[in-house]
């Protein structure tokens, strides 16, 4: 019987430790169990190369929001990205959104960078001003060779 005790004690810590663990992943990495609260806006993008939904969106590099769904444009083959923004933030209008890169071996986010309009977008509304993900093997091309890869394509 003290036998079942003991396993029963150590099952209850390491239980205990486990709930533990996942409470602070959650929190250290800011992945949230319920659905974030906030308003939805679109954008279309030549590329998206590397976004996918749940990818940050950033602004002054603070993540404000994440990219919800991507999805082709059949009629204009152009890849329309819906992001939701956090309750709180308003956005000018003309505000820019653009797919950026940490770095060479980084990760992909969507940027925003704020307009000066004194209207700002509302739920729903699409980003006017958009560009694209820069694609490394077009630079390196272009860096090495002083052409682009669809000349060297051909």
């Amino acid at each position: 019987m003290a036998y079942r005790l003991w396993e029963i004690a150590l099952g209850a810590v390491v239980m205990a430790a486990a709930v533990v663990f996942v409470v602070f992943a959650l929190s250290a990495t800011g992945t949230r169990l319920s659905e974030s609260q906030g308003y939805a806006l679109t954008a279309t993008f030549r590329s998206a190369e590397g976004v996918r939904p749940g990818t940050d969106v950033r602004l002054a590099g603070v993540k404000i929001g994440t990219v919800s769904s991507l999805s082709l444009d059949p009629q204009s083959f152009r890849a329309q990205l819906s992001v939701t923004i956090n309750n709180g933030i308003d956005l000018p209008r003309d505000s820019t959104i653009q797919i950026a890169s940490e770095g060479i071996l980084g990760g992909t986010f969507v940027e925003i960078l704020p307009g000066g309009d004194m209207d700002n977008l509302a739920a729903g509304d699409q980003f006017q001003d958009t560009q694209s993900a820069v694609s490394l093997v077009t630079l390196l091309l272009r860096a090495f060779t002083g052409s682009d890869a669809s000349a060297v394509a051909e």
